[in-house]
């Protein structure tokens, strides 16, 4: 499998790679860890005219921990936010969703920028941003702008992005003492790819959640906000009964996929297993 011809350019800077971008509205794809980019290209399911190699600029790597956020630059890698202590100690459902995200292959390389500005319906950040609730940076030729991640993923493969604009972090608030995190998926044998998967963030105070927030990707043709679980949830104690009824309302609200992985009614089923489970975890 060969790839169509293309031409190849390395920036340096975020102003650079708008440059270009703005110069090849309809021809360029930017490349960073390669994973999903590189196989649509032999595959020409990709046949952009213009490669921009973003992966030496150094404005968007990283993890910054400030005083109310925590900042994660899009081109981190998946292993780098699994083994960062700092972040961890704050957000522990990042090691816990890198250590079953893909193969270390993937983990090495791949970056949480591209996994979300990609926005595969079956990928595992996705999820964990929004349950989160955090924001996510956009650089453009205008100057950068912030978009909640819940407005951010709008369809199967289709971001809020503009052509000519680069995800450039990911801003995240600090979170509240009391709050615990979990994530969980049914995860393909062969792609690693989420069937169904989970996070969640709840904050309880003397038993009661103060506030809860659930993430949930590979369901439908984007990751959404569980909204209405969430806010049984809020008020109440994490009993069985409670559970059970968080998890029957996600199930009944989520439009699942089908496809030659799973029916509709199987991914349905997995939504309120996992979220039960997730919970318990947290009970």
């Amino acid at each position: 499998m060969i790839p169509a011809a293309f031409d190849y350019v390395r920036v340096s800077s975020l102003s650079q790679a708008i440059e270009f971008l703005r110069d090849n509205p309809d021809g360029a794809k930017l490349l960073a860890g390669g994973h999903t980019l590189l196989p649509a290209l032999k595959l020409r399911l990709a046949s952009p005219e213009l490669l921009i190699d973003i992966g030496s600029v150094a404005e968007i790597k990283g993890i910054e921990i400030g005083e109310t956020h925590v900042k994660i630059g899009a081109l981190t890698t998946h292993s780098e936010l699994a083994a960062s202590e700092p972040l961890n100690e704050i957000f522990p459902i990042f090691r816990e969703t890198g250590s079953v995200l893909a193969d270390p292959q993937v983990r090495n390389r791949g970056t949480i920028g591209g996994s979300l500005a990609n926005a595969d319906p079956a990928a595992d950040w996705p999820a964990v941003v929004l349950a989160l609730r955090a924001k996510i940076q956009i650089a453009g030729a205008t100057g950068p702008r912030f978009v909640p991640a819940e407005e951010f993923f709008l369809d199967i493969f289709s971001t809020a992005l503009e052509p000519d604009e680069i995800l450039a972090s990911i801003q995240i608030p600090k979170p509240k003492a009391g709050t615990r995190y979990a994530y969980r998926k049914i995860r393909h044998p062969a792609s690693g790819f989420a069937v169904v998967g989970i996070a969640i963030a709840v904050r309880t105070s003397d038993g009661v959640v103060d506030e809860a927030s659930i993430g949930v990707t590979g369901a439908t043709n984007h990751a959404f906000v569980g909204k209405e679980a969430s806010e049984f949830l809020t008020g109440k104690v994490l009993s069985q009964d409670n559970i059970d009824e968080a998890a029957r309302i996600l199930g009944e609200n989520t439009e699942c996929l089908s496809d030659r992985y799973a029916p509709a009614e199987y991914r349905a089923n997995l939504v309120r297993v996992e979220l039960r489970r997730a919970l318990l975890e947290l009970s």
